[in-house]
């Protein structure tokens, strides 16, 4: 293939995604390889694989429309006004150039450019000389795994996308490129063929650690399997009276309006098969191990917790994007701890990363039920200020005043966030004796002091942060140790599957795998729990009580992993969470009295039509033959 043809394959790929062509043909360089000798030999077309690898959107930073679009990250205005993400977030998406779409616009990546560019490889990949068939074999299968991923990434945020099969010949005429989009269930449907066809070709393990990890193996692709297959069985997909009307220019529908519960069936299948591979391949919840004997059960049950995507490969860690490593991300969520800071040093860590008040009222109380549930946690006071008592050490220092809503809470709560009085260990201490405290306070070290770099909240998202992670005072700099972001992680199976299972009308079936989650996090099992605290313990017997939990837990476990942002919308709750205040401590308190007042400091907007990404207008003028997705 020449040079000609290649930009005329690039135009016709343009067109499918409705991108102005001329905006990219004049930056093709003009020593650009032909196809041939991108497959001359098995080097170069390993290279071409991982290109295929570099078109994975970023899981790690402000592109990730996951992390920093909905309401688990909230950063002040001075850093973040015009971050794509806080736009769509407070209400400003627009058809005209969509903000992180995906599907072509806007500075992220083109992926259906990643979807030609799978095409070429497994069009081309026999060509090499002097490669070996065993290699060829699993190439096809990891190009066919990236393939139906980038299929996925596009219907979980469009719904009914173009199917790739492969690339349009060159000859085409230009109408033969104006493709329809296709419905929801065919594209699932495409994405599971891909991935089957693909995973006994895969390793259920990468053979050299230290040049493989990242790359695809049998419990990744059957995880993107299950994940495939729970989207499309959830309410924003599965019998969605909401989308009545919704069809191509024939008039096929495009999303299901008639609910299927084989789907929940298919998808329970699914996730026990993903969670069976990942067993196989040695894949446990992960625990802290190595304590020293000194060290309390409660600092280790909180390493686990933060260990569990922190601890780089760990053995929960199914798919860790390695080319997605988590460092500036880090820098943003560690509070400005360290004793001996000063003006110049203190700027060495961001830590405008906050989490709005309303995820740390999510965690459970210390008896393992929500705290507007628990029947003994005083609720309606938890904005009050008490004195932590000896019973705390260790999630807050005692004698240290602090909300009431920091306390009497869950370990997931003192792992996974940072607030003032709260303890941080960690961070150059080896001794759990004497924990390092954040003091969030105006002028004081974790608080405000600069116009940018102070959390919004009070709340730092400290699961993120490597415990050993250390804040130089003496020198300027930041010792942090990145780690692959976690994409999939065995906990997020479980719960799956245990969503799936309840879905089914197999309740009793999905306790043992939510209890999994939660033995590791320091709780007794949901049916005890829910018997001896809640006000409500008939709630895990119910379909729709179960339900609830399982949302809940998802929600807790996999906080700042970036599920959460997903998970809302395909159950249909993205408006009931997304139109709310974002609410945090008083930054301007410089005392206690001052400083604990909830405060407004923003807010989140959801409209319906924010469910589904819009599409370009100038794309739907370029194409004729794409229609709009509905509210846009």
């Amino acid at each position: 293939m020449n040079i000609k043809l290649i930009i005329r394959s690039l135009i016709i790929t343009l067109i499918i995604s409705g991108v102005s062509c001329s905006k990219y043909v004049d930056v093709v360089p003009d020593n650009i390889a032909v196809i041939e000798d991108a497959f001359e030999t098995r080097d170069s077309a390993e290279r071409f694989l991982a290109t295929l690898y570099s078109y994975l959107p970023p899981f790690n930073g402000i592109n990730n429309p996951a992390l920093v679009a909905g309401d688990e990250i909230a950063v002040n205005d001075n850093v973040s006004r015009n971050w794509a993400g806080r736009i769509i977030g407070r209400g400003g998406q627009t058809k005209v150039n969509p903000h992180l779409g995906y599907w072509g616009s806007n500075s992220v990546t083109n992926l259906f450019i990643a979807l030609r560019d799978c095409n070429i490889f497994l069009e081309n990949v026999d060509k090499p000389f002097d490669i070996r068939e065993d290699e060829k074999i699993k190439w096809i299968a990891e190009a066919k795994v990236l393939k139906a991923y980038y299929h996925f990434y596009l219907m979980r945020m469009y719904g009914p996308i173009p199917i790739i099969r492969e690339n349009i010949e060159v000859s085409a005429g230009v109408e033969a490129v104006r493709v329809s989009r296709d419905p929801v269930d065919e594209v699932a449907d495409y994405i599971v063929e891909l991935l089957d066809e693909a995973m006994d070709d895969l390793p259920k393990v990468v053979e050299d650690q230290g040049t493989e990890l990242g790359r695809i193996t049998t419990p990744i692709a059957a995880a993107i399997k299950a994940r495939t297959l729970m989207t499309v069985a959830s309410p924003l997909f599965n019998g969605n009276a909401d989308y009545a009307g919704f069809t191509d220019a024939d008039g096929n529908e495009l999303i299901s309006t008639t609910y299927d519960v084989e789907k929940w069936n298919l998808a329970a299948i699914a996730c026990k098969e993903a969670i069976d591979v990942a067993h196989e391949a040695g894949h446990s919840l992960y625990k802290f191990t190595g304590a020293p004997a000194d060290w309390s059960d409660t600092t280790v049950t909180k390493l686990s917790i933060r260990g569990s995507i922190a601890e780089r490969w760990n053995e929960e860690i199914v798919w860790g994007a390695s080319g997605r490593t988590v460092s500036t991300l880090q820098n943003w969520s560690q509070a400005k701890i360290a004793l001996d800071l000063t003006a110049e040093t203190r700027e060495s860590v961001q830590s405008y990363y906050n989490t709005p008040m309303r995820i740390a009222e999510m965690f459970y109380s210390e008896n393992g039920v929500p705290i507007d549930e628990d029947n003994s946690y005083n609720y309606s006071n938890r904005f009050e200020v008490s004195t932590a008592d000896e019973a705390h050490q260790h999630y807050v220092r005692p004698g240290f005043e602090t909300a009431n809503l920091n306390m009497h809470r869950e370990p997931r709560f003192y792992a996974s966030l940072g607030f003032d009085g709260g303890t941080w260990f960690g961070h150059g201490q080896q001794s759990d004796d004497n924990e390092l405290i954040v003091e969030a306070k105006k002028g004081q070290r974790t608080g405000k002091t600069d116009a940018n770099r102070w959390g919004i909240s009070g709340y730092w998202p400290k699961k993120l942060v490597y415990y050993e992670n250390v804040q130089r005072g003496t020198s300027s700099g930041y010792s942090n140790r990145a780690y692959p972001f976690p994409v999939v992680r065995l906990a997020d199976l479980y719960l799956l599957y245990a969503e799936a299972l309840n879905e089914a009308g197999k309740t009793t079936e999905a306790y043992p795998w939510i209890d999994l989650v939660r033995e590791r996090a320091g709780l007794d099992g949901v049916m005890e729990s829910w018997a001896t605290a809640s006000m409500n313990p008939d709630k895990p017997s119910t379909k729709d009580g179960l339900r609830e939990i399982i949302h809940d837990e998802r929600m807790i476990e996999l906080v700042f992993e970036g599920h959460r942002f997903w998970d809302l919308r395909r159950w249909k709750r993205a408006a009931e969470f997304l139109n709310s205040d974002i609410r945090g401590w008083n930054a301007e308190g410089e005392n206690t009295e001052d400083y604990y007042k909830v405060i407004t400091v923003g807010s989140y907007r959801f409209l319906n039509r924010d469910y589904l990404w819009p599409i370009a207008e100038n794309d739907i003028i370029t194409n004729s033959n794409l229609v709009q997705n509905p509210g846009w």
